[in-house]
C-alpha cells in the first residue's frame, strides 16, 4: 500500500466517524484494535465513538495534518464542539471548546489495529477558566 492510499483510505475512515456510520466501522478498524495501550477490540472501539457521540452531540472530526508511511498514520484533529456534562474530567457543561488531538494509529490488514491518542486537555481548561 502507498503513503497516498493509506492517507486516502484514513481520510474515508473519518468521514465514516463524521457520518456516524458505525456499521461501517470494521471496514477501518481491526477487530483486535487497541487503544492507547489496552485491547478494547471492535466493540469497545464502536462503544467508545458511541459514548463521544451522545456526550458531544456537535462532534465533528476536522485533520489538520496528516502524514502517512507504508503502515502508519499519524494525525493531528482538530475540534470545535460544546460536550454535554464533564468532558475529560471537565465541567464543560455545554460550552464551546476548541481543541487538538494528536493521534497515531497503526495499520494491519488495511484496517487501524492500534491507536495512541493524545487530546490537549490544557486547551480546555484553559478556556474553561478564561469563561468561568
Amino acid at each position: 500500500m502507498t503513503n497516498i492510499d493509506l492517507s486516502s483510505l484514513y481520510r474515508r475512515y473519518i468521514d465514516c466517524l463524521n457520518a456516524r456510520d458505525l456499521d461501517r466501522l470494521e471496514d477501518f478498524v481491526h477487530s483486535d484494535v487497541h487503544y492507547n495501550g489496552r485491547r478494547i477490540g471492535l466493540s469497545g472501539y464502536r462503544a467508545m465513538l458511541q459514548g463521544n457521540y451522545r456526550d458531544i452531540p456537535d462532534l465533528r472530526f476536522h485533520i489538520q495534518l496528516l502524514v502517512a508511511d507504508a503502515a502508519t498514520v499519524a494525525s493531528r484533529l482538530n475540534f470545535d464542539c460544546r460536550p454535554v456534562g464533564r468532558f475529560l474530567d471537565m465541567d464543560v457543561n455545554g460550552r464551546r471548546v476548541s481543541f487538538s488531538e494528536h493521534v497515531l494509529y497503526e495499520f494491519e490488514d488495511l484496517r487501524i489495529r492500534t491507536v495512541w491518542s493524545l487530546i490537549d486537555k490544557a486547551a480546555i481548561a484553559h478556556q474553561l477558566a478564561s469563561t468561568a
